[in-house]
């Protein structure tokens, strides 16, 4: 979702869906802040630049640092199924994974696409390529995939999380100097929760 937001907070905002519960995020600024790797696939202008998607994954593969995931965009030009095994073939080993980021004009990607993805690499002695979904994404629409038992790897959310609506918390102080202590209508005393560290000051 850093597309989606001024790019001086979508650093902070990608932290924030870190803590959130996210295990990756694509701009190198969050993840230095969230203390991981950036993580992300090529982008459909590549593949649109090169005229293929072969084309543009080998190139891809060719220039970008051999510890980045080789993952495919592969909705662009040809059937989703027919494009993944082609790109599996070419790659072997090196494809981490097939995305399916199907436009909503073509009927967006489907647990019924993503069960065919799985089927068609598997028969072919591919099943060590990872499928991810994209387009759209939001807690109701993974949803859908899990209760259809879509075997979907790793789902890639955006604009749910960088225009999602405001949640209203405060920041109350509930202890001082280590005495519990708190407005009316609140619990005095921490609230434990394990993702949160204690900084010493």
């Amino acid at each position: 979702g850093a597309r989606h937001i001024h790019p001086e907070v979508s650093a902070r905002m990608e932290y924030a869906a870190i803590v959130g519960g996210c295990v990756g995020c694509a701009t190198p600024q969050g993840a230095a802040l969230a203390g991981i790797e950036a993580t992300g696939t090529m982008p459909h202008a590549l593949i649109l630049c090169l005229g293929d998607t072969l084309k543009a994954t080998e190139a891809f593969d060719r220039h970008i640092d051999a510890e980045v995931e080789r993952i495919a965009l592969v909705d662009t030009f040809k059937d989703e199924a027919e494009e993944s095994l082609r790109l599996a073939e070419a790659l072997g080993e090196k494809l981490w994974g097939v995305r399916l980021d199907t436009p909503s004009e073509r009927g967006r990607v489907t647990a019924e696409l993503v069960a065919e993805v799985r089927a068609r690499l598997d028969q072919a002695g591919h099943s060590h390529v990872k499928i991810a979904v994209s387009g759209g994404l939001d807690a109701e629409r993974i949803g859908y995939f899990r209760a259809a038992g879509a075997p979907v790897d790793a789902f890639g959310v955006g604009s749910a999380i960088s225009a999602a609506s405001a949640i209203d918390f405060t920041a109350d102080i509930k202890e001082v100097d280590g005495r519990p202590v708190a407005k009316r209508g609140r619990i005095p005393g921490l609230t434990e929760n394990p993702r949160l560290k204690r900084l010493e000051l």
